[in-house]
């Protein structure tokens, strides 16, 4: 069972600081701006976007309801365990500039730490721009003849705006954001449970029936059994999209949350709540509203037209609620493009303080913002532009492919850094269950099964390829370009760093820089009043 303690600190016997422990500076640093409730509801809808609401089609039309169900299931599960593990190291030790990257840094290498931490910052600064590519191709479902460029610079300029004020207006913008997210995809399961039961405009009863015909499991590229069992595969390749860097996303808003070692357990908590309600239940939902074999999944729809949700409301005849929905898709990919530029912001900061980046990208403004960080990965939204250029779903596959296979590198990287964290507590004597704030009944079972599973989904990302029937290089290259990139940042870190220790010792692993930090912690303010009153200002704070 997940535990959520309070902090025992280490004593000076049970830790040894090392020379290895990356030291924070005073002079610049991001604040303390994000409340209670934003990393709640970033936790519950922060990283939700077209992934989930329209790309979830793609994946429905390549394995059938079945596979999809049961992919997004066992899916949902080991990308917690990964948000789980990382829950426990960030809660321990929630410094400013807290990321991934931090902490491989300083529990595996500084080699891993480079290599992860560029990674994020590649990954992040593709990601932006893909949910603005994403969002623009949610706006052509509405016929208009504004061209797309304008659009695209409209989202960009907002997006960038948010990003460079203070953090809580950041914090504010999307939990409101998350908050339409949770309205809408609330709305969509009433109006899913309506049809299943028969109380469309029609009032045909569907019940399971696309479950039926054209039937619970398809195939891909080949006939029969294998055609089945490499459908199976592509799909669950496909379901890790909608939660890409979900578990990260998390750990990095720890730098800048108020009373982190309360609040992200607490986040932690209460996330496989977001992945039962978003993604189990919504996967459900469209199994029973669209049929797997509705040509608008894939070449026939463009955008939001080309959402499960969307194709099952219009074969339904329910007016203008497609219209609605997609509105709330716009803004689902907006938000989301908001999120990873953020993520990319202060992943690059991360870096810098962890000494893998230019100490320049380190100049914070007074209320905290790592403005020259801003600036540099807000350039990188341009590449959003090369809708102009070429097929939007092109582009649009492109980016799905590179982020898919950074996400399975990223979550083997989260395991091996769990790993590492448990064997220096153990070599330490650092007792789990006294002195970590949070601890979870998943670990280290969990990283254990990650650190198997999550390579093996990395090279088999675009096994498709392999097909001559489906064989191109801009997809062999979408699919495999992480794998190597990620090598050349790590072997390139080891020859510049070679006389350094490939893996830093257990016994020297620095478990005390920012553990005893009062900073981090927040005196628990008395309220008074009714229940219902106390349990709103908890809500709000």
């Amino acid at each position: 069972m997940d535990t959520e303690k309070g902090l025992k600190a280490p004593s000076e016997g049970e830790v040894s600081s090392s020379e290895n422990g990356l030291q924070l500076g005073e002079a610049e640093t991001t604040k303390r701006g994000l409340k209670s409730r934003h990393a709640q509801m970033l936790a519950l809808g922060g990283t939700i976007g077209t992934a989930l609401f329209v790309s979830s089609g793609q994946t429905l039309a390549r394995g059938g309801p079945a596979f999809i169900l049961g992919c997004y299931c066992f899916m949902s599960l080991v990308v917690y365990t990964v948000l789980t593990g990382l829950t426990e190291i960030a809660a321990f030790m929630p410094v400013p500039g807290s990321s991934v990257s931090y902490y491989a840094s300083r529990i595996v290498s500084p080699s891993f730490g480079f290599a992860t931490g560029w990674l994020y910052v590649y990954s992040m600064v593709i990601l932006a721009p893909y949910e603005i590519t994403a969002a623009s191709l949610v706006i052509s479902y509405w016929p208009n003849d504004i061209n797309i460029g304008v659009w695209i610079t409209v989202m960009m300029v907002v997006i960038i705006a948010l990003n460079s004020l203070p953090v809580k207006f950041y914090g504010e913008s999307e939990f409101w954001f998350a908050s339409l997210k949770v309205i809408m995809m609330a709305g969509l399961l009433i109006v899913s449970i309506i049809l299943f039961f028969g109380g469309g405009p029609s009032h045909d009863r569907l019940g399971f029936r696309y479950w039926q015909n054209p039937g619970a499991a398809n195939e891909y590229i080949l006939e029969g059994n294998t055609g089945r069992f490499l459908a199976l595969l592509s799909t669950l390749v496909l379901s890790a999209l909608p939660f890409t860097f979900a578990p990260e996303f998390l750990i990095i808003t720890t730098g800048e949350m108020k009373n982190p070692r309360k609040t992200l357990p607490r986040a932690a908590k209460r996330y496989i709540y977001r992945i039962l309600f978003f993604y189990i239940s919504s996967i459900l939902a469209i199994t029973v509203i669209c049929p797997s074999s509705d040509s608008t999944l894939t070449s026939g729809g463009t955008g939001a037209g080309a959402s499960p949700f969307v194709v099952g409301i219009k074969n339904a005849g329910i007016p203008v609620l497609d219209s609605v929905i997609n509105g709330g898709i716009l803004i689902s990919a907006w938000s989301s493009g908001n999120s990873f530029l953020y993520m990319a912001t202060r992943s690059l900061y991360s870096q810098a303080r962890a000494g893998n980046a230019p100490k320049w990208f380190l100049a914070c403004t007074k209320s905290g913002i790592p403005y020259r960080c801003v600036a540099v990965c807000s350039v990188f939204c341009v590449l959003a532009y090369t809708n102009l250029g070429d097929s939007s779903a092109v582009v649009f596959n492109w980016f799905v492919n590179l982020t898919n296979q950074s996400a399975f590198i990223s979550w083997t990287c989260c395991c091996i850094l769990h790993l590492r964290f448990r064997k220096a507590c153990a070599a330490q004597n650092l007792s789990i269950r006294d002195n970590l704030p949070y601890t979870s009944r998943f670990q280290p079972w969990g990283s254990y099964f990650g650190l198997g599973l999550f390579p093996f989904l990395a090279l088999i990302n675009g096994f498709d390829v392999f097909f001559p029937s489906k064989w191109s290089v801009s997809g062999f290259f979408t699919a495999y370009i992480g794998i190597p990139l990620f090598g050349v940042f790590y072997v390139g870190h080891r020859i510049w760093t070679w006389k350094e220790k490939w893996v830093i010792d257990p016994i020297e692993v620095d478990l005390r820089t920012g553990v005893e930090s009062k900073e981090y912690e927040e005196e628990v303010k008395t309220q008074s009043g009714k229940k219902w009153v106390r349990a709103v200002k908890a809500l709000w704070e």
